[in-house]
């Protein structure tokens, strides 16, 4: 766990401190001492007594007692020395930026476990190896510029690669963004982006902790915990956005069902990210531009107006926040009409409000005053302002601010000429403004921000299945694809409405069933993994000859050993599925079933366990909703049993966990019931 020790240190010394700040070691030391710390600052090195103009002890031994050691030597000697300050300077917190550990090979990953070791005896906390250090508003302990503005205001970042919160830091400084705290974690070998986000989690303070968190990430080797506290911080009023890196796999796995080839790990990420509530980011551009929407008021309605003196930006965003499900509504009437008049001959007030680029201050004044005031259908202003170079614009700027002050409704600046109003931007940005200056990304993003769900609770009811009869039929079933039998008595169990069936293993059989589920039926192989794929599957076998005429064909694919029968129903084909995907639990999956499933790969996911609320929430995301809806004059499917079936999949897969893949493909739906058809289940 992170420690006072670490945050708010009232000693610090740097092991390898040199007089040479390009080397780690010395520009670490010219950080601390530029950010003028408070506390008592030491240095070892072996051969000088003064280091930039700081004590430093040649002998570690007379070094005083010390709360923080950053460490910059090489890495075979970092174990004695995180020892040597344990045991004997009642050192409880470590940044190691070396590098040579765990991340090169195995003797460096002996090194590291060792210093893991030692530090846990104490409950000390550390950071790294193998990265930048910590940064906050107590002490600059990174050995990296810029130094951001610090400010408790500020937003916090923690990511799992030091060179990437540098560029990220770069990103966000012309953008007028401030930080409150860096953590660069490194290796991971003790703290991770999920330990840091649990500390920031367990000591937040509505009052004084940021309310904006960062995060990039590597590899989500916890993600029940982040999903916990990313949660509990998102509820408790924070605002959470995260670039999970590596979302492409290099080669696709072998999969044996529909929902392994479709239940990526990054799919896995997605369901996480929805679940708590996090903004999921794709690049630097993207992150500090939602990191920016974060800091402006929450817009709480879909209806934008765009007030602009430059045409084509505007045909822009509007394109960008038209896809992405927000609205730029007609402005006219009365009061539009006395806005008109305010304006130069040639403006437009129908949005985007068009003020020409004459447009003055005092007319920029006028139509936020319009949207704030008058026009009822505005939740949000989006102001486009740069510079064709006639004039300055800090007039318009300080509009801006007071505006931006004063208004309850969010306005968001995008300032593009950032090389002609460089003074003006870094003025406005002195005032406390993030700003933008690409408008398409804010669009996007502010889109992404709007769309993002709120956390799901985590006090999930279950419903009332057969969990007794559940276990008894999986603890017997052995492992790999258990049989159709066992198929319907695990879907009676946990209440999912199934198709009668039969499996014959004879024609005499394979007739009589059909006579007793009344044809028409369907014939399907049971043996083969994909029955279409191989011919397996006949629909609409209408008489008793054709069914002994089919079950003698199908008999001869490779690997059938009985054929299963069912009635011939009617309806959309759906599908529901799951998969175990390591620590994050099971994946839910939903969509459009039968083929389709292959061709568009039109899915909603969410992990286990899933409420109805939920389940409803998957099903309407989908791009194919308007089938599931019912258009054209077609009927479509009742949502809610279709919803009620997902959440029957999520109970089941919590009390059978050792359930791998799961495929219901096709469920047929109709608007007065779902069916499952037929279903695929590995243990």
């Amino acid at each position: 766990m992170i420690n006072k020790q670490l945050v708010s240190p009232k000693s610090i010394v740097v092991v390898g401190a040199s007089n040479d700040v390009c080397k780690p070691g010395g520009k670490i030391l010219k950080n601390l001492i530029d950010g003028n710390f408070s506390g008592n600052l030491y240095a070892i090195n072996l051969k000088e007594d003064l280091v930039q103009g700081i004590k430093s002890y040649k002998d570690i031994n007379k070094l005083p007692n010390v709360d923080l050691a950053v460490i910059a030597i090489a890495a075979k000697y970092c174990p004695a020395t995180v020892d040597f300050l344990v045991n004997n300077k009642t050192t409880k917190a470590f940044i190691i930026i070396s590098a040579g550990f765990g991340e090169e090979n195995e003797q460096g990953a002996k090194y590291e476990q060792q210093i893991v070791d030692t530090i846990n005896k104490v409950n000390g906390c550390l950071i790294g190896p193998n990265c930048i250090g910590v940064l906050n508003t107590n002490y600059n302990g990174i050995f990296t510029t810029p130094i951001p503005k610090l400010s408790p205001k500020g937003v916090d970042l923690i990511s799992g690669s030091g060179a990437t919160a540098v560029f990220i830091m770069e990103t966000a400084l012309p953008k007028g963004l401030t930080f409150n705290s860096v953590y660069s974690v490194g290796n991971s070998a003790q703290m991770g982006v999920e330990e840091v986000l649990q500390y920031l989690d367990q000591t937040y303070n509505p009052e004084t902790s940021s309310q904006v968190k960062l995060l990039y990430i590597e590899d989500i080797s916890k993600p029940q915990k982040l999903l916990k506290h990313a949660s509990s911080l998102i509820n408790k009023g924070c605002k959470i956005a995260a670039i999970k890196s590596g979302s492409s796999e290099a080669g696709s796995r072998a999969a044996s069902s529909h929902t392994g080839a479709l239940a990526s790990p990054d799919v896995a990420v997605d369901a996480l990210f929805r679940k708590a509530g996090i903004v999921r980011c794709y690049g630097r551009e993207e992150l500090v531009t939602v990191a920016s929407i974060f800091k402006h008021k929450q817009l709480t309605g879909k209806n934008i107006a765009l007030i602009t003196h430059a045409g084509g930006p505007a045909v822009m965003l509007t394109d960008s926040l038209s896809k992405g499900g927000l609205n730029i509504p007609h402005i006219h009437g009365e009061k539009a009409n006395q806005l008109l008049e305010k304006l130069y001959d040639g403006s437009s007030v129908a949005n985007p409000i068009d003020f020409l680029a004459t447009g003055t201050a005092q007319q920029l004044a006028d139509i936020i005053d319009y949207c704030e005031n008058d026009f009822d259908n505005i939740d949000a202003m989006v102001v486009i302002f740069g510079s064709p170079g006639l004039t300055k614009v800090f007039d318009v700027y300080e509009v801006l601010h007071q505006k931006m002050k004063t208004c309850k409704k969010p306005i968001y600046p995008v300032l593009p000429s950032t090389f002609e109003t460089k003074e003006e931007i870094f003025a406005f940005q002195n005032q406390g403004h993030q700003s933008f200056n690409d408008e398409v990304i804010l669009g996007d993003m502010l889109c992404k921000v709007f769309n993002t769900p709120k956390p799901q609770n985590d006090n999930i009811e279950l419903i009332d299945i057969d969990t007794k009869k559940i276990r008894e039929i999986v603890e017997n079933a052995g492992t790999g694809y258990i049989s159709p039998k066992n198929i319907q008595a695990l879907f009676d169990a946990v209440g999912i409405p199934r198709t009668k069936e039969a499996v014959a293993k004879t024609k005499n059989e394979a007739v009589v069933y059909a006579k007793e589920l009344g044809l028409p039926v369907v014939m399907k192989v049971i043996g083969p993994v994909h029955k279409s794929d191989v011919g397996g599957v006949v629909l609409n076998v209408k008489t008793e000859k054709m069914v002994e005429l089919q079950f003698e064909q199908m008999m001869q694919i490779k690997d059938t050993t009985s054929i299963l029968i069912q009635p011939m129903l009617s309806g959309i084909e759906i599908y529901a599925g799951a998969k175990k995907e390591g620590e994050f639990g099971h994946q839910i999956l939903c969509g459009l079933g039968g083929i389709f499933i292959e061709v568009f790969k039109d899915v909603s996911s969410a992990l286990a366990p899933v409420s109805h609320n939920e389940a409803m929430e998957m099903i309407k995301s989908l791009k194919s909703y308007k089938i599931i809806e019912g258009t054209r004059g077609k009927e479509g499917i009742n949502e809610q049993m279709f919803a009620d079936v997902v959440v029957r999949l999520s109970a089941l897969v919590k009390a059978a966990p050792e359930i791998i893949e799961m495929d219901i493909n096709p469920l047929l739906g109709t608007a007065t019931k779902i069916i499952a058809v037929d279903a695929r289940i590995r243990l």
